[in-house]
């Protein structure tokens, strides 16, 4: 017969091994087992761990060589709780682990690792892009019907000029401007990157915020944020970047507005 205490002295030991494994050198190995055959727990969990990270962010390890990217992984493995069990949103757990972790150095990489996760978070994601309106006769027609955003197409900003970091350049300071970029995927499943204006960006911003409204609403309140003196002009421009954004499936239309 096991003793009373049975589950209690299991879960202890379970615990003690789970620790242990997560911080070899914090925490004792658990009692009655051999050394020999923790280390391959050890080794096996930590470099299992280890190349699914680096996979998902492989700019991030070659900006901080091998004993950079160790100590992260390690500090990462012994003292982040990750909220899903599931394997696919490791990526994100370790992005959490940046962005919550006073100290974070260099400082530029909690984005630098948003940037990265962020190509494979769109890569998987399960939204489809919604059927434009397929007659387009002239100008105004684009100008008078509601936009949105496609699903598939994510605009971002960051501090930091991230797509341009890598061994070869770690900024010490963020750039007086931010970077806008817009991640895009294609209908193959590419994922594109691509530098936005800063008209472009809040654009976008805009039709994302308030997909009611017509693209001729959104340029007249653009014009007048940016205080511009021809608004004829201003909404030629404003038009053709649309036109843009149509064909490349980064906006989507909607039926024309009624009187």
């Amino acid at each position: 017969m096991p003793p009373a205490d049975a589950p209690a002295t299991l879960r202890e030991q379970q615990l003690r091994l789970t620790r242990h494994l997560r911080d070899p050198d914090g925490q004792p190995a658990p009692g009655g087992i051999e050394d020999r055959r923790l280390q391959v727990y050890r080794d096996l969990l930590f470099n299992n761990l280890a190349s699914l990270l680096a996979g998902n962010f492989p700019v991030i390890r070659k900006v901080l060589g091998d004993d950079g990217w160790t100590a992260l992984v390690r500090a990462f493995y012994r003292d982040h709780r990750c909220q899903t069990p599931l394997f696919p949103e490791v990526p994100r757990e370790f992005l959490r682990y940046l962005e919550t972790t006073p100290g974070i150095t260099p400082a530029f990489l909690p984005e630098l690792a948003h940037y990265e996760w962020v190509e494979l978070a769109l890569q998987i994601h399960e939204a489809r892009a919604p059927a434009t309106v397929d007659s387009m006769d002239d100008e105004a027609s684009l100008l008078d019907r509601p936009l949105t955003v496609s699903p598939l197409a994510w605009p971002l900003a960051y501090r930091w000029p991230v797509h341009r970091i890598g061994p070869a350049f770690q900024p010490d300071v963020p750039p007086p401007e931010p970077t806008l970029l817009l991640l895009r995927r294609e209908p193959d499943g590419t994922v594109r990157f691509s530098e936005l204006s800063p008209l472009a960006w809040r654009l976008l911003e805009r039709i994302g915020a308030e997909p009611a409204l017509s693209g001729r609403d959104h340029l007249l309140a653009l014009a007048d944020e940016a205080q511009a003196s021809g608004r004829d002009g201003f909404l030629a421009q404003g038009a053709a970047l649309l036109r843009q954004m149509l064909a490349a499936s980064v906006i989507h239309t909607g039926p024309a507005s009624r009187a």
